[in-house]
């Protein structure tokens, strides 16, 4: 897959983005209000319930309305996210960080999660953006990986298109992808994705993330029979 994007690509992701964020803006101002409503209303009922099955069914709609909220979140931030404001980072270092925190989540799956890094890796980034950014890929191949299954994370210099870069690669035993879902697979809530890749917002707003800062993400599929996903990140030099 080729990391050049021309011109008329850029303008069409540009329109693209526009209608979603507007979209957003009109669909979260419908939505709110309901789902505000909703939940104060579950909050004013639950403490005075009793009855398990009711209590039980009072926290299930809270939480599928927060949710609602969250989605709602989301979508605002694909399509209008906040500049990053960039400082020294160590890939390598948040790397780590990141896979340890995930480390609970991968032990549940009965999934291994492995580091494999050349060292320090300095680039300039956002903190929060980017720790979002490896924890929603890292997260998707854990998910896809499955039970007894296995993730590899590397991490090296290379150099791209002449600039020193870090490249990190993230491999699952998962299954593979057939073509139309890696042409989407960063495309939020594409309903053809099969279970574990990529559902709802995690690697779309990982996508988003790379291109904010100038960054490359990539997935492909060898054969069909597993998914590497590649970020492409200039050097602090």
């Amino acid at each position: 897959m080729s990391s050049r994007v021309n011109p008329a690509d850029h303008r069409a992701l540009d329109d693209k983005l526009r209608a979603l964020a507007e979209f957003a803006a009109g669909a979260g101002h419908e939505l709110n209000n309901p789902v505000a409503t909703i939940s104060g209303y579950v909050q004013q009922l639950l403490p005075g319930e009793r009855d398990p099955d009711r209590i039980l069914a009072l926290q299930t709609i809270g939480a599928q309305a927060l949710r609602i909220r969250d989605m709602i979140g989301d979508l605002m931030l694909f399509a209008r996210p906040p500049q990053p404001s960039l400082v020294p980072l160590d890939l390598h270092e948040l790397a780590g960080e990141v896979i340890s925190r995930l480390a609970g989540e991968a032990r549940q799956k009965n999934c291994r999660v492995l580091l494999k890094s050349t060292g320090p890796l300095p680039v300039q980034g956002d903190p929060a953006h980017t720790r979002t950014l490896f924890s929603a890929v890292t997260r998707n191949a854990i998910e896809a990986a499955g039970g007894g299954g296995q993730v590899v994370l590397e991490g090296s210099q290379i150099l791209h298109e002449g600039r020193p870069s870090a490249r990190f690669v993230w491999s699952d035993t998962g299954r593979g992808l057939q073509a139309q879902e890696l042409e989407h697979l960063f495309d939020p809530f594409f309903s053809g994705r099969q279970a574990g890749r990529g559902l709802g917002f995690g690697l779309a707003k990982a996508w988003r993330i790379a291109t904010l800062h100038k960054a490359l993400l990539r997935v492909t599929s060898p054969a069909g029979e597993s998914v590497v996903l590649t970020l492409i990140w200039p050097l602090d030099s």
